[in-house]
C-alpha cells in the first residue's frame, strides 16, 4: 500500500536498513510536516469562523473548525446570538411595580404654577390663557395679585387678543335657561350668547354645581370662563367696565 507521501512499505523492504533507516526518520518528519499543517489549517478555519466567514448551510464546516456563533452557548445576550437553533431568547417578564392611586378630592382645587406669560399686555388688567386654562390678575403696576385655574370652553370658540368688560351681572341665567350662575363679567361678545367670567354654574333641575372644584383647569363649559366662587369674586371686585382683558395661547 502507497504511503501518503508516495513511499511504499514494500519498496521500503529491498532497501538496506540503513536505507530504511532513511525512510522511516523522512517518514517522521513528513509526519511532523503533516501534523503542523493539519493544526495551522484548523486554526485559519477556526479564525475565519470567528470573522465572520463561517460556512452556511451550503459550505459544510471543516474538520476541527470552531461552531459558529449561533451554535455556542451562552447567556451574552448583547451578541444577539440565538441558543443551539432553537429561536431567539424568550424575553424574560418585566417587573411592573403598580401604584394605585387615591381617589381625588372633588372639593380639592388644584393650584396653579405657570407664571405671567410675557407679552400679556401692561397696566391693570385680567389675563387668560387658553392653554393653561390659568387666569392672572395683575394690577396697574403690573404685579399679579391673583392666579388660579379655571374651566374654560371645550369648544374652543374664543380668539385671541385684547378685549374690553362691558358688562357685569350679580346673577344670571345661561342662555339655554337651565343653569344660574354669579358674578359674571362679560367682556365678548359670542355668537349664541355673550361669553365673560362667572363661579362654577349651578343646575337648576338639581341644585347641584355642575363640576368639581378639583376639575378646574380642564375645558368644560359651553363659552364661559368657570371659576370658584372665592376667584369669581375677587375678578368681580378687580374689574370694572372697560378693564382690559388679554386673551393668549401659550
Amino acid at each position: 500500500m502507497a504511503g501518503r507521501y508516495g513511499v511504499s512499505a514494500r519498496s521500503a523492504t529491498r532497501h538496506s536498513s540503513r536505507r530504511r533507516s532513511r525512510v522511516r526518520r523522512r517518514s517522521r518528519i513528513h509526519g511532523v510536516r503533516v501534523t503542523v499543517l493539519s493544526c495551522s489549517l484548523a486554526v485559519t478555519t477556526g479564525l475565519f469562523a470567528l470573522a465572520g466567514t463561517a460556512t452556511g448551510p451550503d459550505v459544510p464546516a471543516s474538520a476541527g473548525a470552531l461552531p459558529p456563533l449561533s451554535e455556542r452557548d451562552g447567556d451574552d445576550a448583547s451578541r444577539g446570538t440565538t441558543d443551539r437553533g432553537l429561536g431567539p431568547k424568550a424575553a424574560r417578564p418585566a417587573m411592573v411595580k403598580v401604584i394605585v392611586e387615591p381617589p381625588a378630592d372633588p372639593n380639592a382645587k388644584p393650584v396653579a404654577s405657570a407664571p405671567l406669560p410675557a407679552g400679556s399686555g401692561s397696566g391693570h388688567r385680567v389675563v387668560f390663557d387658553i392653554t393653561q386654562q390659568q387666569v392672572w390678575l395683575v394690577d396697574a403696576d403690573d404685579t399679579v395679585v391673583r392666579t388660579y385655574l379655571v374651566s374654560g370652553s371645550r369648544y374652543d370658540q374664543l380668539p385671541t387678543g385684547t378685549f374690553e368688560v362691558f358688562s357685569k351681572s350679580r346673577d344670571a341665567v345661561s342662555w339655554h335657561g337651565t343653569e344660574t350662575m354669579e358674578y359674571m363679567v362679560r367682556f365678548f361678545r359670542g355668537q349664541n350668547s355673550n361669553i365673560g367670567f362667572h363661579d362654577l354654574p349651578v343646575d337648576t333641575a338639581t341644585g347641584t354645581e355642575v363640576q368639581t372644584l378639583s376639575q378646574l383647569g380642564t375645558p368644560l363649559s359651553d363659552g364661559c370662563i368657570r371659576q370658584d366662587l372665592e376667584d369669581a369674586v375677587a375678578l368681580w371686585e378687580h374689574t370694572e367696565v372697560g378693564t382690559p382683558v388679554v386673551v393668549l395661547r401659550t
